[in-house]
C-alpha cells in the first residue's frame, strides 16, 4: 500500500518581521560598553568576570559542534528538523574567536604562572613551565579556534549547500569530516579547558577536567535547544514541523547527560578525595568552605537532583512548562558552576558577585545570540534536502 511522505507545511524562512538579531546586538553593545568602563574601575574583576561569561557561551557553541558531528556520523534522523539551530551556532565560531582577545590580554591578571619570578621560586611550577608559558598558550588558542572554526564553518556550509543543490552525496562528505573531527575536537576541548579554567590554579590538576567540562557543556546545550524551540512555537515558527516527539527526544538527551555530568563530577571529586594529595584537595577545599560551600550544595541540588527527578518521569518530559523551568534552571546552574570554578581563585574569602559578572554576560550573550539569529535568517531554518528529513518528520506524525 502506497504511503505519502510527510511534508513541511511551515515557512522555511525565519520571519522577516522579527529583527531579533538587532535587538540582541543592542544589548550586546550596551553590555560591552559597561564592561569596558568596568575594566578601568577594576581590571582584575573584569578579567575574571569576562572569562566566566566567555566560557559559558563558548561551551554552548562547542557542545553544538559535537552534537552536529554525532548526528552525521550516526546517520540519525530524529534531530534533522532541529539541526539548523546548532549549525547556526557553530558557523560563527571563527567570528567568536575575536572575543578571546581580552582573555589573552588579561593573562597576567588571571594566571599566576605568567609571573616568571613566582614560577622560578616554585618547584611545582618549574615542572610545568614547558606547557604553561605565554607563547605556547597563545599558539594553542590559535590552533583550537582554527580547528573549531573550520569544522563549524565547513559543516554548516555543506548542509546549506545540500539545500541548494539537492546533492545527497554531500552527506558522505559531512560524515568524512565529522569522523576525524570528533577525535580532534575531543583533544582540543580538553586542552582548552585545561588552559582557560584548570590553570587558574596552576598547582591543581585533574585528568578528568576535560571530560568534566565537556559533560557540563553538553548537558547545558539541550536546555538551549528546548527553550529555542519553545520560543519558535510561541512565534509560530516550525509549529507543525517540530513536534512533541522531537521535544521529548531532547528531554531524553537532557536526562542522559544530566546523569553523565553527575557521574563525571562525582568521580572527579571521589578520585581526588581518595588520593588526598594536597595540591589536588585544596581546590575542593576552597569551594567547600564559607559561602562557597552553599554554592557547592546548590549545584548538587539544582544541576543534578532536581533535573534528574523531573526528567526521570516520562509524563513530565511532555509537560512543556515543567520542562522549560528545568531547562532554565540548568542554564542558570551552568553559569553559576563556571563562576564557582573561576571565582574562588579571585575571592578566597567567599562568594563575591560583581556587576561586571552581569555586564560581561549581557555583552557577550547579546553578541553571541545576535550572530546566531543573523546566521539563522540567511538560510532555510530546516535542512530541506537532507535524506533523513522524511524520517525525522515522521516522528512528528506518529507521535
Amino acid at each position: 500500500m502506497a504511503s505519502t511522505s510527510p511534508k513541511i507545511t511551515d515557512s522555511l524562512q525565519f520571519p522577516t518581521n522579527l529583527d531579533v538579531a538587532k535587538t540582541f546586538y543592542g544589548f550586546g553593545v550596551v553590555g560591552l560598553i559597561a564592561s569596558f568602563v568596568g575594566f578601568f574601575l577594576n581590571s582584575e574583576q573584569f578579567f575574571y568576570s569576562y572569562l566566566t561569561s566567555f566560557s559559558f557561551f563558548t561551551s554552548i557553541a562547542l557542545a553544538s559542534l559535537i552534537l552536529v558531528m554525532i548526528h552525521h556520523i550516526t546517520k540519525s534522523s530524529w534531530g534533522t528538523v532541529i539541526m539548523r539551530i546548532p549549525e547556526s551556532f557553530i558557523s560563527n565560531i571563527w567570528i567568536w574567536s575575536v572575543f578571546l582577545v581580552p582573555v589573552l590580554l588579561g593573562m597576567s591578571s588571571l594566571y599566576t604562572w605568567t609571573n616568571t619570578e613566582y614560577v622560578a621560586n616554585d618547584p611545582i611550577m618549574l615542572g610545568k613551565v614547558a606547557y604553561l608559558n605565554v607563547p605556547f598558550f597563545v599558539i594553542r588558542q590559535f590552533i583550537y579556534f582554527a580547528i573549531w572554526g573550520y569544522l563549524g564553518y565547513r559543516l554548516h556550509k555543506l548542509s546549506v549547500e545540500m539545500d541548494e543543490t539537492n546533492d545527497w552525496g554531500l552527506t558522505n562528505l559531512l560524515r568524512k569530516l565529522s569522523a576525524p573531527g570528533i577525535l580532534i575536537f575531543s583533544l582540543t576541548v580538553a586542552f582548552a579547558s585545561f588552559d582557560w579554567l584548570m590553570s587558574l590554579d596552576a598547582h591543581w590538576f585533574s585528568t578528568m577536567f576535560g571530560v568534566y567540562f565537556f559533560s557540563m557543556s553538553f548537558q547545558a546545550l539541550f536546555p538551549v535547544l528546548i527553550l529555542m524551540i519553545f520560543w519558535f512555537h510561541k512565534k509560530g515558527i516550525l509549529k507543525n514541523t517540530i513536534g512533541k516527539a522531537h521535544i521529548y527526544d531532547l528531554g531524553a538527551w537532557f536526562f542522559g547527560f544530566t546523569v553523565f555530568y553527575a557521574y563525571i563530577a562525582f568521580c572527579q571529586f571521589l578520585l581526588i578525595y581518595y588520593a588526598n594529595i594536597p595540591e589536588e584537595t585544596l581546590w575542593f577545599y576552597h569551594r567547600m568552605e564559607g559561602s562557597w560551600a552553599f554554592v557547592t550544595y546548590m549545584l548538587i541540588i539544582g544541576r543534578f537532583l532536581i533535573p534528574f527527578i523531573v526528567l526521570l518521569n516520562r509524563d513530565l518530559k511532555h509537560n512543556h512548562k515543567i520542562l522549560g523551568f528545568t531547562a532554565v534552571l540548568v542554564l542558570v546552574m551552568h553559569i553559576i558552576e563556571l563562576h564557582w570554578i573561576v571565582m574562588p581563585v579571585f575571592s578566597h574569602g567567599g562568594v563575591a558577585i560583581s556587576w561586571l559578572d552581569f555586564a560581561t554576560f549581557i555583552g557577550l550573550g547579546g553578541i553571541f545570540m545576535g550572530l546566531f539569529f543573523q546566521r539563522l535568517k540567511k538560510h532555510n531554518i530546516v535542512p530541506v534536502n537532507d535524506p533523513q528529513l522524511s524520517a525525522s518528520l515522521s516522528k512528528h506524525y506518529h507521535q
